[in-house]
């Protein structure tokens, strides 16, 4: 028997099922009432792991939720084309294709072999999990403005093997591997 979760055992990160669907709690803030006899309610912020449509709703505390039929899988990133992202399953070498809904903006961090984790609801991949970081080669760097590296304050514009720009300190050249944040794309450091 499926393991039943109460709404106010849900907490950040969170994965139930919900209206026949996967979904990942994002927030949640529980509501006590000051009158005897009221409901304790949580509100969820969630998102739907099909559609990734975010929106908050409000449960009461004992409402139940089934847990989804959610795997991670590893898999390795193969390339991309008219039909979609093409990954292939690290367990079964099956090549499993994602669309570009279920995306997102990860091709901004993924290269050619680069290893993930893709989520598969009911046998079906819906989505990917990316590491925290990635390690990408500059493709371009401005060159930096004279005086910039004493300082150690100031960036610079890099584009990336990917094709993703962002800033990065005057000390950085074309060719350099760097770290990069998949959360927010921003500059962790050196490789």
């Amino acid at each position: 028997m499926a393991v039943l979760i109460e709404a106010i055992n849900i907490k950040r990160k969170t994965l139930f099922e919900f209206e026949n669907a996967p979904f990942a709690c994002l927030d949640s803030d529980i509501t006590t009432p000051t009158a005897r006899g009221g409901q304790t309610l949580v509100r969820l912020k969630i998102r739907n792991l099909l559609t990734s449509a975010v929106f908050e709703k409000t449960f009461k505390a004992n409402d139940k939720f089934k847990e989804p039929d959610l795997q991670l899988i590893p898999a390795s990133y193969l390339y991309s084309d008219g039909d979609g992202s093409h990954f292939l399953d690290q367990e079964t070498y099956e090549t499993l294709t994602l669309d570009d809904g279920m995306i997102g903006n990860a091709l901004d961090f993924l290269i050619e072999g680069a290893l993930i984790q893709l989520h598969k609801y009911n046998g079906n991949p819906i989505g990917l999990q990316l590491p925290m970081f990635v390690e990408l080669t500059v493709a371009y760097a401005e060159p930096a403005a004279r005086g910039d590296s004493s300082s150690g304050s100031g960036t610079k514009l890099a584009r990336l093997e990917t094709g993703l720009e962002l800033r990065v300190p005057p000390f950085i050249k074309e060719g350099e591997k760097v770290k990069v944040a998949t959360e927010n794309g921003e500059f962790s450091g050196r490789a």
